[in-house]
């Protein structure tokens, strides 16, 4: 009997661990890109000897790519070397104070009880109360939501009280800390999903447990190595890996998706994983009249993420002082993320991450020289904002606020440079809205309220990525391919247990 045919659409994370998984079942699997590198946003930028992470830098919770590799018989730890960060990154606040944030609760103690002496012992509390959240939590995260009948599952009747799904985030560590620098200092991890934490669920708390009690690491080489090898693997795994090929068209037999067309060919498919951001690829590939729950009018309605302003600096010398990540949060932060979400205007004194890569990894820059990565957060694509005349303008302020963490003289040093727009994650990146962190992480668009891993609108076809369920950040994305793995393999009559005996060896 021939194998399925399985084509993935998009070799991000997300496409990439849902092939390696697939062709390691038993399906024919071909995975389209259209860009000549893999990763999606979690690809690398090589520029001159210089080497950048396009989008995510903080590798969390590798368990679950750990236990994708063991079920098809890798072991991750061997493919990717990676380092834990101590610290795992430093705060600076515009208000004033700096934490440099540490998996040692006793050296975190020590730094609060310069600024905050009232909290001294909450982490530990904190920490202990997000430990039993995340165990109730894990079956939800783990598991498919195909309908509304799926919230009477016992696992998530039983959780309901630990995760106060109608608290926000930021009120929610506002019970463990009086000083309103520490609650950032824990909940500003929303970021990760591209939101307020004024306007994230408090289940979200989790995220900067992750963080403390598993770790922040650097795969050397970076994020974009994580691909790379995954790519490798799939390969492997007898999976087609074909880049440089734009999907330009489905073929449709009624609701069912039988082919997949290219400019080089067409595919016929007895599934089709679309790993590509949602909303883009239902605008581009989906005709309209074929979705009502997700039609082009509906899109319009959803709540996005933000979006980011990217730039990536190649510098002479080094920044020794400067760890590995750096946050500085605005001195109205509130009013910062207002700009955000609620205005969609360009603040004067953004929020900013800085990537100081090559203080744990030199082999991402020539000798002498190192990488800047700097993100600041902005709002997603929206008419109050003209990005052909704002770019420079927004460059040279992110370049000045730079001064806050001791970045002063960068532009004297910068040999080469490259600007990531969300204008340009909207046009080139195919990115709804730009929108870097997909659709947002609110009540009403989670769980059976979010495009369901078998997507509901159409038949054969499948989801994974940062629009479907659990939703954005790398662990998660790597959630999804299991999900949605287990589900594509039970369908088409492929065994899914090798995936279910490394999840609970994992255990």
């Amino acid at each position: 009997m021939a194998a399925p045919k399985v084509i993935v659409i998009g070799a991000g994370p997300g496409g990439l661990a849902a092939a390696m998984q697939l062709g390691h079942a038993g399906a024919e699997v071909t995975l389209l890109e259209r860009r000549e590198v893999v990763g999606g946003r979690t690809s690398a930028i090589e520029v001159d000897g210089f080497r950048f992470d396009c989008g995510p830098t903080f590798f969390l919770y590798p368990r679950v790519l750990a236990e994708i590799f063991r079920s098809i018989g890798r072991v991750l730890e061997e493919e990717i070397p990676m380092e834990r960060l101590d610290p795992q990154y430093r705060l600076t606040f515009g208000g004033g104070g700096q934490l440099d944030c540490t998996p040692d609760l006793d050296a975190m103690d020590a730094q609060i009880a310069r600024f905050a002496p009232a909290d001294v012992g909450q982490l530990r509390r904190y920490l202990e109360d997000n430990r039993e959240k995340l165990k109730r939590f894990r079956p939800i995260l783990e598991s498919p939501f195909g309908s509304p009948l799926d919230l009477f599952r016992m696992s998530l009747l039983g959780a309901v009280r630990h995760l106060h799904p109608l608290r926000s985030l930021g009120s929610e560590l506002q019970r463990y800390f009086s000083d309103p620098r520490l609650a950032i200092a824990f909940s500003f991890q929303a970021k990760y999903l591209g939101m307020s934490p004024f306007r994230c669920p408090s289940l979200f708390s989790i995220l900067s447990f992750l963080e403390y009690e598993f770790g922040v690491f650097h795969p050397i080489g970076g994020c974009s190595r994580v691909s790379e090898v995954m790519a490798d693997v799939a390969r492997e795994s007898g999976v087609d890996v074909r880049l440089g090929e734009a999907v330009t068209g489905l073929r449709f037999e009624g609701r069912r998706v039988s082919a997949v067309e290219t400019e080089q060919g067409t595919y016929e498919a007895d599934a089709i994983v679309i790993g590509a951001d949602f909303a883009a690829a239902m605008e581009r590939l989906v005709p309209d009249a074929l979705r009502r729950r997700w039609s082009n009018a509906r899109l319009r309605k959803k709540k996005f993420s933000c979006s980011t302003f990217m730039l990536y600096l190649g510098i002479r010398g080094i920044y020794d002082a400067l760890p590995h990540h750096n946050i500085h949060i605005a001195e109205d932060y509130e009013r910062n993320l207002r700009e955000i979400e609620v205005e969609h205007r360009l603040s004067d004194d953004p929020s900013f991450y800085v990537q100081n890569a090559c203080v744990t990894d030199p082999s991402l820059a020539p000798a002498g020289k190192s990488t800047l990565y700097v993100l600041v957060p902005v709002s997603h694509m929206h008419d109050h904002i003209d990005w052909s005349s704002e770019r420079d303008r927004f460059r040279d302020l992110a370049l000045e606020r730079l001064a806050a963490i001791g970045l002063g003289d960068v532009r004297e040093r910068i040999e080469v440079e490259r600007v990531i727009t969300p204008a340009d994650w909207q046009d080139d990146h195919h990115i709804y809205r730009g929108a870097t962190f997909n659709l947002a992480h609110n009540l009403g668009q989670m769980l059976h309220r979010r495009p369901r891993n078998r997507f509901e609108e159409l038949d054969g076809v499948y989801l994974v990525g940062g629009g479907t369920h659990p939703g954005s950040g790398l662990p998660v994305i790597f959630e999804s391919s299991r999900i949605t793995s287990r589900l594509l393999l039970n369908d088409l009559g492929l065994s899914s247990e090798f995936i279910d005996r490394a999840a609970l060896a994992g255990c």
